[in-house]
């Protein structure tokens, strides 16, 4: 069976949303079971089978604008960019039109309006947070940052995610608030905190609300794939829409 994760935010009813697990699905190990990356070697065919099951459970009005993902701060449009396009994000204002990103540690966040006709799905790991796909997301609502609320998915947890300095000094170069979020780890290394790290990103975008930012895909086995535990495995889906 599919296990789901629906987000607890205070989206319009007309927002849906959900998160995969790696349960539920027909990929054989390392991909076990709910794959919906093409692009990491499992068989095309089980992949296939899965986004066709996701579809069915979920009861998806389209197939989801499944992008090419490049740590960068692109931002396809959904209805005008096609499936395969090369971004990090995808924004969508009609109806039945579905967002999504494919992550396996990085951090997914959704993106909805208050008046519930503008939507996007962000892949966020640390260089597309330092590149700004936060913010190249938010220029979409062409609104102000109290009319929009987030919801950050599941993600490489504070206490798993080792780094370098350069990537501390990225961050701190560009916000010295940023420091909250390295806490000091082996010689040369830190513990970042990406949740705080987006968080930080979008309050300064002064969002209505910001949810969601718990978990670690490391820890979970069960649960979650992760690359950073496994190297070879799956990915997991976020994804937003608007009822059609």
């Amino acid at each position: 069976m599919v296990e789901l994760i629906y987000p607890d935010w205070p989206a319009p009813e007309s927002v849906r949303a959900a998160v995969t697990t790696r349960q539920g699905g027909y990929s054989k190990a390392p991909y076990g079971s709910m794959n919906l990356g093409d692009h990491v070697g499992d068989d095309p065919d089980a992949v296939r089978r899965n986004r066709e099951h996701l579809k069915q459970v979920l009861d998806l009005p389209s197939e989801p604008l499944w992008m090419k993902q490049v740590h960068g701060c692109g931002v396809a449009q959904c209805g005008v960019d096609g499936i395969g396009t090369s971004a990090d994000a995808s924004v969508a204002s009609t109806p039945g039109q579905v967002c999504a990103v494919l992550t396996a540690d990085c951090l997914p966040v959704l993106l909805c309006n208050r008046q519930g006709n503008w939507i996007a799905a962000v892949h966020a790991g640390w260089r597309g947070l330092v590149a700004g796909v936060l913010e190249a997301a938010l220029e979409h609502f062409d609104q102000p940052g109290n009319e929009i609320m987030a919801w950050l998915g599941p993600a490489i947890g504070p206490e798993s995610f080792e780094v370098g300095e350069e990537v501390r000094e990225a961050f701190v170069s560009r916000d010295h608030r940023a420091e909250s979020a390295f806490v000091t780890g082996r010689p040369g290394h830190w513990l970042a905190d990406i949740y705080a790290l987006a968080r930080l990103r979008l309050e300064r975008e002064k969002l209505g609300y910001i949810g969601g930012g718990q978990g670690c895909t490391v820890t979970k086995s069960d649960r979650y794939f992760s690359y950073r535990r496994d190297g070879v495995t799956g990915r997991m889906a976020s994804m937003i829409w608007i009822a059609p």
